[in-house]
């Protein structure tokens, strides 16, 4: 056995989920389902099958304390098809939204009156659901209990889902069939890297969002087991995996994939990028640390740490101007995380493009990169900036017209009757705004940020007040910055 198959056995051996496990999952589904049946027969409701997707249910690729259950619930598109005749697809969301509503309410939740299930609530994300606690003396676990439209394969492949959730039950059934035993074993391995790497699920430190679990297992399914996979890793950004062998000049083509940095189609749906929410930085990471893994196989690779804490070198005078941290408070925590994630990456894109250029399109405070580090459970928010040219001049040289233009360029002197000529252009000296970086971010915070958020500190990274900030800063300066200007090597191949 070589060192690298010693550590898969080694890591395998505590991720793998035990049969203790695994019964408990089956008797809580059996329970719920029991309850669900029961209240359907009582109310005349119609449904085709109820089962657990997901890793924990049909796909059996979850990791060990992984608990959580998605249970879906299939309804007969043909009953609801009628009333929905000749309407548009958003009409027909609005209507099918409605419907799913009603049963939520009328159904799941008026089912689950028992001790053992707490709590159960109605969520509205693209697609409504019931979200319930399984309380009992030997295990507490979360339960998603999902309603979707039973199609056939067939017709999803030719029209597209009804719903946004109408593949997964596909995907499941896609995994169960198409790997093996020893491929699931390498999805969990697989899973706990990205873990490992922070570049999983959508709380990942790197990049806005990492890798999900259905990515993972078509990556697998693809290359068909781990040490293929990250033998072709680094060439994954520029070879599309596709399940319908289309030329890549064919996939990008389309507008909705054209920029996105991975492709990974869906088996079920050839329209669906898998990988269209994976942030760059966080393949690029994962990269790294496959390529490091390659060179030197470790099983500490495999292992889940804390995230460090940066601490500013006292070497590193001159490059602390160029760090800064806006470390921020969440005040309502009725608000997703996601939802707060995303505003505050609207936030980071603002700085960048506003920072970088002038209004007049002149260059402004030079190259600027920044990470987003959070920690939800303590309402910490923190954005870890990189600015090349944190001071600059007072004024700049804001470029006009030609002159040879001379309609406009007689106009622009007029307005401005202390141009210069320059290189064939009329150029006017402009005074800026800001000149310090950090003057600049205190003003487009107080501008732009969300309602739910309250400023605990803007200022130099040096300064930083909170292990969460300090966090960011670590992510930002060595798990993004080191490997973010990589891209211009990794041109789309069209």
């Amino acid at each position: 056995m070589s060192i690298v198959e010693q550590i898969y056995k080694n890591v395998l051996k505590d991720i793998v989920p035990t049969i203790n496990e695994i019964s408990t999952i089956n008797h809580v589904v059996n329970k719920l389902k029991i309850l669900l049946e029961k209240r359907a027969r009582e109310k005349d409701i119609q449904y085709t099958t109820m089962e657990p997707q997901g890793s924990t249910g049909i796909k059996q690729t979850q990791l060990r304390n992984d608990f959580d259950i998605d249970f879906f619930i299939g309804l007969n598109f043909n009953e609801f098809s009628p009333k929905y005749e000749g309407m548009s697809k958003n009409k027909r969301k609005k209507e099918s939204k409605k419907d799913f509503l009603f049963l939520c309410n009328e159904w799941i939740i008026k089912a689950l009156n028992t001790a053992e299930f707490n709590n159960p609530n109605l969520l509205y994300a693209e697609h409504p659901y019931v979200k319930v606690d399984y309380v009992s003396e030997e295990i507490d676990l979360k339960i998603d209990i999902v309603l979707y439209f039973d199609l056939e394969l067939d017709y999803i492949k030719e029209n597209g889902p009804i719903t946004s959730v109408d593949r997964s039950p596909w995907h499941g059934r896609f995994v169960r069939d198409n790997l093996t035993d020893t491929q699931k074993n390498d999805v969990r391995l697989l899973k706990q890297f990205f873990k490992a790497c922070h570049s999983y699920g959508d709380k990942s430190a790197v990049g806005k969002a990492g890798f999900i679990g259905y990515s993972a297992e078509l990556l697998i399914y693809h290359y068909e087991n781990l040490q293929n996979l990250f033998n072709n890793f680094k060439n994954l950004i520029r070879n599309p995996l596709d399940y319908y062998n289309r030329p890549i000049k064919e996939i990008r083509k389309k507008p909705h994939m054209r920029d996105d940095a991975l492709i990974i189609i869906d088996p079920i749906d050839q329209n669906r990028n898998v990988a269209a929410a994976i942030s760059e930085r966080s393949y690029r990471y994962c990269n790294h640390k496959i390529q490091e893994f390659l060179k030197n196989p470790k099983e500490d690779m495999f292992k889940i740490a804390k995230i460090p804490e940066y601490i500013e070198p006292k070497n590193e005078v001159t490059a602390r101007n160029n760090f800064y941290i806006i470390e921020l408070k969440n005040l309502n925590h009725e608000i997703h995380y996601t939802i707060s994630r995303d505003k505050l990456y609207s936030l980071g894109d603002s700085i960048k493009s506003n920072g970088e250029i002038e209004p007049s399109h002149a260059k402004r405070f030079g190259k600027i990169e920044f990470e987003m580090y959070f920690e939800d459970e303590i309402d910490e928010y923190n954005l870890a900036i990189y600015c090349s040219n944190p001071i600059i001049s007072k004024s700049y040289l804001r470029k006009g017209p030609l002159l040879k233009e001379k309609s406009h360029a007689g106009k622009f002197m007029m307005k401005n009757p202390n141009y210069i000529k320059k290189d064939g252009y009329l150029w006017i000296e402009t005074m800026r705004k800001f000149t310090e970086f950090v003057d600049f971010l205190k003003n487009i915070a107080m501008l732009k940020l969300p309602d739910n958020f309250e400023v605990s500190n803007i200022s130099k990274s040096v300064n930083v007040t909170t292990s969460s900030g300090r966090k960011a800063n670590y992510v930002l300066r060595n798990m993004v910055l080191p490997f973010i200007y990589e891209r211009a090597r990794f041109s789309h191949e069209s």
